[in-house]
């Protein structure tokens, strides 16, 4: 059965930095895209990063462009998305999606699979 849990959310001031990890289980990983995804309160999921099954490609939405870097370790079937320069609007829970595919982008309907979420605040 396909798992995803992310992890490693929290109350972050301005200016700060994050971790975000999304672990993977009951599946092929390196066989699957990932991609990250965000929602706040009264607003739609939207996608933050994506990337392919190698590592090589990914992608940013112009809000986290230059902030935000997604890596993935397929030998530890983990995502991370690192997250600097955090902002009140970065704030939201955040997602991680599965795709059977070598590469997506940021539209959730490209997603199958999600996990339940990590909660990010961004306040001082």
């Amino acid at each position: 059965q396909l798992q995803l849990v992310e992890s490693g959310g929290g109350l972050v001031q301005p200016g700060g930095s994050l971790r975000l990890s999304c672990a993977a289980s009951g599946f092929t990983f390196d066989l699957y895209a990932i991609g990250w995804f965000r929602q706040a309160p009264g607003k739609e999921r939207e996608g933050v990063s994506s990337i392919s099954t190698s590592g090589s490609g990914t992608n940013y939405a112009d809000s986290v462009l230059g902030r935000f870097t997604i890596l993935r370790d397929n030998a530890k079937n983990t995502v991370y998305l690192k997250m600097n320069s955090l902002k009140p609007e970065d704030t939201a829970i955040y997602y991680c999606g599965a795709a059977y595919s070598s590469s997506r982008g940021l539209s959730r309907h490209e997603y199958d699979d999600w996990g339940q979420g990590t909660q990010v605040t961004v306040s001082s």
